[in-house]
C-alpha cells in the first residue's frame, strides 16, 4: 500500500523533451548525407518506443493512483457507517441493561479513533466494575481502564462533553485507590471537567447532578478531611449544602425523573438542610422509582431507611 501511495499523476519530465531534439538531431545527419541519418533514424525509433512506454507507465500510475485514493475514500466511509452500527447497538443494549454484553462489544473496538465509542467503553468499563459480581481485583483493572478510555475519547475530542462528564467521573473512581491526598487534589480537576461538559450540553441532567454530588461530598466533608486539605492547598475545595441542592433542582429540571439517585440525593440534601418536609417528598420519590439497575434497588433501600428514621 505504501507504494501505491507514492505513486504520482502523470507529469512531464526530461523524457517528454527528448523525442523533438533526437528528431533534429537526426534530421540534420540526414542532410549531411553521413552514417549517422540511419543510426539517427534508427535511435529516433527506439527512443519513441521508450517514450511511448513512458507514457504508458505514467497513465498506468496515476490509474493505480485514482484507485488507492478511491479505495481509501470507501474505507472512511466503510469505518464511519461501522462505528455508527456499533453505538447504535451500544446505546440499546445500554438502555437494556445489559452490562456485560455492552462491555463484550465495545471493548472489541477499543483501538478506534472515535471519542464516541470511547467515551461510552469508559462508562461501561465502570459500569462492570460496579456489579456485584465483578471481583476487587477485577473491579480496580476495570476503573483504571475506564479513566484511560475516557483519557482517550478526551484526547481525540475537546469539544465532546460526555468525554470530559465520564473523564471526571473516572478520575474521580480512581481517586478510591490513591489516598485522600490524591482524591483531594483531584478534586479540582473533577470540578473543571463537570463545568465544562455543563457548558457544553446545559441540558445534560447527569453533568449537572454530579455537580451537585461534587458540592454535596465537599459540603459533609469529614472534619480530619478538611485539616488535610487546609494543610495541601492554600485554597481547599469546599461547597454547602445549599449549592448542592441548587445543582440537583437544576438536574430535575433538565430531564425530570431522569434517575433515582437525583431524587435521593435532593431529598438527603433537604434532610441536611432540616426541612424535613421536602426531604419526605423527594425521599418518597426516589422510594417508588421504578428499579431497573441494582443502583436502583441500592436508592430504593437507601430512601426508605431515611424515610423510616424520619
Amino acid at each position: 500500500m505504501a507504494a501505491l501511495a507514492r505513486a504520482q499523476p502523470f507529469r512531464c519530465g526530461p523524457a517528454c523533451l527528448g523525442r523533438p531534439l533526437l528528431r533534429e538531431a537526426g534530421g540534420a545527419a540526414a542532410r549531411r548525407g553521413g552514417p549517422g541519418a540511419r543510426r539517427g533514424a534508427g535511435g529516433s525509433q527506439v527512443l519513441g518506443k521508450d517514450f511511448k512506454r513512458g507514457i504508458a507507465l505514467s497513465a498506468g500510475s496515476f490509474l493505480v493512483y485514482e484507485t488507492y485514493r478511491l479505495i481509501s475514500r470507501f474505507a472512511e466511509v466503510h469505518a464511519s457507517f461501522k462505528v455508527e452500527e456499533v453505538i447504535e447497538q451500544a446505546d440499546y443494549l445500554y438502555g437494556s441493561g445489559e452490562t456485560e454484553k455492552l462491555y463484550r462489544l465495545l471493548v472489541q473496538h477499543k483501538n478506534s479513533e472515535d471519542a464516541e465509542l470511547w467515551w461510552r467503553l469508559a462508562r461501561a468499563s465502570r459500569d462492570l466494575a460496579q456489579l456485584s459480581s465483578t471481583s476487587a481485583e477485577e473491579k480496580k483493572q476495570l476503573v483504571y481502564e475506564a479513566l484511560e478510555y475516557a483519557k482517550k475519547a478526551l484526547e481525540k475530542n475537546e469539544s465532546n462533553f460526555a468525554a470530559h462528564k465520564w473523564y471526571a467521573i473516572c478520575i474521580s473512581d480512581v481517586g478510591d485507590y490513591e489516598g485522600i491526598k490524591a482524591k483531594i487534589a483531584n478534586a479540582f480537576v473533577i470540578k473543571e471537567h463537570f463545568q465544562k461538559a455543563i457548558e457544553l450540553n446545559p441540558k445534560d441532567a447527569t453533568s449537572i447532578h454530579l455537580m451537585g454530588i461534587w458540592c454535596y461530598s465537599f459540603a459533609e466533608m469529614p472534619w480530619y478531611q478538611r485539616k488535610i486539605a487546609a494543610m495541601l492547598f492554600a485554597t481547599p475545595p469546599t461547597s454547602t449544602y445549599k449549592e448542592a441542592l441548587h445543582y440537583f433542582h437544576m438536574a430535575e429540571e433538565a430531564d425530570p425523573n431522569f434517575y433515582s439517585k437525583n431524587l435521593l440525593f435532593l431529598g438527603k440534601a433537604y434532610l441536611k438542610l432540616n426541612n424535613k418536609k421536602m426531604a419526605l417528598l423527594w425521599l418518597s420519590k426516589a422510594k417508588e422509582y421504578p428499579a431497573h439497575t441494582e443502583e436502583d434497588k441500592q436508592v430504593q433501600k437507601e430512601a426508605l431507611e431515611l424515610l423510616n428514621s424520619i
